[in-house]
């Protein structure tokens, strides 16, 4: 029986990770649920999975569960804030971790799971965009096993010969045959959008995705194809490749989930339904296969797959990523903190759309040389950068 805690449990991964434990009882058991303040929510899946505990960040929604949970005569422990986070995903009675957590907020407790010597299932990818090469050296040195849940990640994942898929973070490329790695995205509402009004969009027209069901924050950076530079540079901790090995195309069905290239011409490609329980079964069953509940694909109603390259003006979040990606991890994590600052800013109505990209290459602008050799070098950067993209809102009168 593998005992999972869950960050991030009553969110859209959250959400569907409990699902694939919940069709599979003679696997796994929820030893350990978090979330901010989503106290119904909780309350739910404490009734339905009776995990040892539950975690609200919010101290006044952890004694709202607590009394509920009273009420009910459930014994689940409830605790709340940061540290506690970072102590059911480190406790010895659990086996592996979910890390789906949105956002930097995740970092510190993935980071937790990775010293104790768990298996982590990222879905968090900030996880590696704020601290890349300091997470991967924890793996390594505390032999954690680390697993991609994103789908385009797991995608690669699974098209990996197995000696590589069991050396995530120090993968040899080279040496599997491996030219190429291909991301694949929707490219979001807004890829056949006249440009000129992209300033115009809501966040209704943002967060509706046309194939996924996502949260509010992707969303919007599925929108922006910012999640998809943030991809890029989760692809390159993830499999050890340069920049240069990974390429981005655009895949409206998002039937294509992602692709390997190989030296012999081989393109090994990873093909489903837009179900987020795919992927997520396959890494915490890996090796093995079982029921996800995503439905079979059926190719003969999909009518045709179509790929263009991406338009660097109608998403200049993406170009900003990618060149991060190249350029430092200092770079990396103040654009994921002016990111996060723009995007709330935007879905709070006090940003346009075109001007996530602003504020956060204003942001990045001021970051290029920052030291980001320490856990607590990255954490001080991303402080600053939110300063500095707090600071930019104002002078945009916002």
């Amino acid at each position: 029986m593998n005992k999972v805690t869950v960050l991030g449990a009553t969110g859209s991964i959250g959400t569907s990770t409990l699902d694939v434990i919940r069709r599979n009882p003679d696997r796994y058991s929820l030893f350990a649920a978090t979330a901010r303040s989503n106290v119904s929510k909780m309350l739910a899946i404490v009734g339905e999975f009776h995990p040892d505990v539950a975690v609200m960040l919010e101290e006044k929604a952890a004694a709202e569960l607590r009394e509920l949970l009273a009420g009910k005569g459930l014994k689940t422990e409830v605790l709340s804030g940061t540290e506690a986070l970072s102590a059911v995903a480190s406790s010895d009675d659990a086996d592996s971790v979910m890390s789906a957590i949105v956002g930097a907020a995740g970092l510190k407790p993935t980071l937790a799971a990775i010293t104790t010597g768990k298996t982590v299932y990222l879905a968090n990818k900030e996880s590696l965009i704020m601290s890349g090469h300091i997470f991967v050296d924890a793996a390594r040195r505390y032999k954690s096993r680390i697993v991609p849940v994103d789908s385009e990640h797991n995608a690669i994942f699974q098209c990996l010969p197995e000696k590589e898929q069991n050396r995530i973070g120090r993968c040899d490329l080279r040496e599997a045959g491996i030219t190429r790695l291909v991301l694949t995205g929707s490219g979001g509402p807004f890829r056949d959008r006249d440009i000129a009004t992209l300033s115009e969009v809501t966040p209704e027209e943002a967060v509706s995705h046309p194939n996924w069901s996502m949260g509010r924050k992707i969303s919007v950076d599925s929108a922006t194809m910012m999640n998809k530079g943030f991809e890029f540079i989760e692809a390159k901790w993830l499999f050890n490749a340069d920049p240069g090995d990974i390429e981005v195309i655009v895949h409206p069905e998002s039937v294509i989930h992602s692709m390997v290239r190989y030296r012999d011409g081989s393109v090994l490609a990873e093909i489903g339904v837009p179900d987020m329980r795919t992927p997520i079964a396959r890494a915490m069953a890996w090796p093995d296969r079982i029921d996800s509940g995503a439905e079979a694909i059926d190719f003969t109603r999909i009518g045709s797959l179509t790929f263009r390259s991406p338009d660097f003006s109608r998403y200049p979040c993406l170009k900003l990523a990618i060149d991060a990606c190249y350029t430092s991890q200092a770079l990396t994590t103040a654009v994921n903190a002016a990111n996060e600052v723009a995007v709330q800013a935007f879905l709070d109505g006090r940003l346009r759309f075109t001007d996530i990209y602003t504020v956060a290459a204003r942001t990045a602008d001021c970051f290029t040389l920052a030291p980001a050799d320490s856990l607590e070098d990255v954490l001080n950067i991303d402080l600053a950068a939110r300063s500095k993209a707090f600071s930019i809102l104002e002078d945009l009168g916002r």
